[in-house]
């Protein structure tokens, strides 16, 4: 079995630094954390600014709950531990997207406010933009696109959000997008227009 002592693991410094990503780039680098409700748009919003961006000529990425758990995180369920240490592994990737001079959005429902503010704490100001993708539990069981939101009322999945676990919404988030009231389109024109006032792109 490994050994777990790490006090002989030192961190090794890039030869290139993110400042000159940046510089290089043209744009800030951070992350973008999308969280609401499954069926609320976050991964469809994610992917729709990225695109934006990226046609904007910034480098940019997606982290989507569901890919992640195919490789990554496929060894975690979703008892709060789990969902704990998913968001935690999230946000030790994230940061290194940030390293790397990328903008990185991450489509996860992440249900806990703590989860979130730990991922916050592990990155610089205006490096983590919280962005709650607010839709009503009833919006979102209408579209239940997965068909997830019937096998949890059918009993087939235990503790999902919203339905049987909680979810915690943002207290202060950067930025507030409702995909009840606001298309695709306008919910990335407003997002897009906030990181440009910010001056990160």
């Amino acid at each position: 079995m490994a050994s777990t002592d790490t006090n002989h693991i030192v961190w090794h410094d890039a030869s290139v630094s993110r400042t000159e990503r940046n510089r290089k780039n043209g744009h800030e680098s951070f992350v973008l954390w999308f969280t609401g409700l499954s069926g609320s748009g976050k991964s469809t919003l994610a992917n729709a600014v990225s695109r934006k961006l990226f046609e904007d000529n910034k480098q940019t990425y997606v982290l989507d709950g569901d890919n992640v758990r195919h490789g990554l995180n496929q060894d975690l369920g979703f008892s709060p531990d789990a969902r704990q240490e998913n968001i935690r592994r999230i946000g030790e990737v994230s940061k290194l997207f940030v390293d790397s001079g990328q903008i990185v959005s991450t489509a996860f429902i992440s249900p806990y406010k703590e989860d979130r503010e730990q991922v916050r704490s592990l990155l610089a100001d205006d490096e983590f933009i919280e962005i709650h993708v607010d839709c009503s539990l009833s919006i979102c069981e209408d579209r239940d696109p997965k068909g997830l939101y019937a096998k949890a009322r059918s009993g087939e999945i235990s503790s999902f959000t919203g339905i049987s676990a909680p979810y915690e919404e943002p207290d202060e988030p950067e930025v507030v997008v409702n995909t009840e009231d606001q298309s695709i389109e306008e919910a990335v024109h407003h997002i897009v227009g906030v990181l440009q006032q910010k001056g990160l792109v």
